[in-house]
């Protein structure tokens, strides 16, 4: 059942605000003041939040300053009910994150309205679509029904890569973002002396090449097909649009994309500060834990020995050696190209 937190220091007002949401079958839960509403939406995480400004302890801003700096709270939809009517205050609250506001004495109608509207919503933020072409474009078509998106194009398109084609490259300026459909793709910087090191590794359904796009920049790396792959490509005119024309697109399609900067920024402090047969051992396990994704046991991958060094962050004679030394140890097997690994257990606790 839809949880409604409702704020209000005057008790007529919320017993009888209480009284209408529960004969439209809302679950409702109440607070006679600012500080115990932040409490009971931190407690339970109600579905939707109806807030009062003037009340004691914490006014209404006070409340919506607060639940917008906790990521569990920040995407509740928030109403201001009050009996404030000036422009200015409507302006406030709106500018900090209130997604509605009604004016008391209000009209039953209007409110449940104003609640369904938000709640419909926020459901595309709930939402989990799959991150396909075929998923973004569902994520598109109902993202249209609650936003004004007429400046959408039909321009994205599937690009086909032969493996080791270049899919963009260090300098060049950003035409969109790419969601890989089939295949696999690796981003690499290139040094001074024309060496390379791989910076991201891609799978089906990983999205890349939207950092640059959302800072301005040219490309900083490079990105290359691994073998013979899918990817899609969204327009940076679309992806403006759905990431700054409405708040829950927004905060919904971002959600589609941010899997793996924390990540990344992980493998950076490792190259700086593991050793070498560490930094091996965790490519090694970064393959498995990016392409592994039927669970199969013991896993095999086919990769060249300089993409290996590439990831490493060493020379490929290096990891030639290493990856003997871990064939010699049981670790590992090796066969031409294709890599099995044999102990995962023992690679994870590599000492460094």
């Amino acid at each position: 059942m839809t949880i409604i937190l409702i704020i209000e220091d005057n008790k007529d007002v919320r017993e009888n605000t209480a009284e209408i949401l529960e004969l439209a079958n809302y679950k409702v839960l109440t607070a006679i003041n600012g500080k115990e509403g932040v409490e009971k939406a931190q407690q339970h995480k109600p579905d939707l939040i109806i807030c009062d400004i003037m009340m004691p302890e914490l006014d209404g801003y006070g409340v919506l300053h607060v639940l917008s700096k906790h990521s569990a709270t920040a995407t509740i939809p928030f109403i201001f009910l009050t009996a404030k009517t000036e422009k200015q205050d409507v302006r406030r609250g709106m500018g900090m994150g209130a997604d509605d506001y009604i004016t008391k004495p209000f009209d039953e109608a209007d409110l449940l309205n104003a609640i369904e509207a938000r709640l419909k919503k926020s459901s595309l933020i709930k939402q989990e679509f799959q991150r396909t072409a075929a998923g973004v474009e569902d994520f598109i078509e109902q993202a249209k029904t609650l936003s004004d998106l007429k400046d959408i194009s039909k321009s994205r398109t599937l690009h086909h890569y032969k493996k080791k084609e270049l899919i963009f490259a260090e300098g060049n300026h950003p035409r969109g973002i790419f969601l890989l459909q089939k295949g696999k793709v690796k981003t690499f910087k290139s040094n001074e002396d024309g060496k390379d090191y791989i910076i991201g590794l891609y799978n089906e359904g990983d999205f890349f090449g939207y950092v640059s796009l959302l800072e301005n920049t040219v490309y900083t790396e490079n990105a290359e097909a691994l073998e013979n792959s899918e990817v899609y490509f969204i327009p940076r005119e679309d992806f403006f649009t759905l990431v700054s024309n409405n708040h829950e697109v927004a905060n919904s399609f971002i959600k589609m994309l941010s899997n793996n900067l924390v990540e990344m920024e992980e493998r950076m402090l490792k190259l700086a500060y593991n050793s070498v047969r560490k930094r091996v051992a965790d490519s090694l396990l970064k393959l498995e834990k990016t392409y592994n994704t039927t669970g199969q046991q013991p896993f095999t991958i086919s990769i060249n020995r300089e993409d290996m060094a590439n990831m490493a962050g060493t020379s490929t004679e290096t990891v030639i050696r290493t990856l003997s030394d871990f064939k010699d140890e049981k670790l590992i097997e090796v066969k031409a190209s294709h890599v099995t690994l044999l102990n995962l257990e023992k690679l994870q606790k590599m000492r460094n």
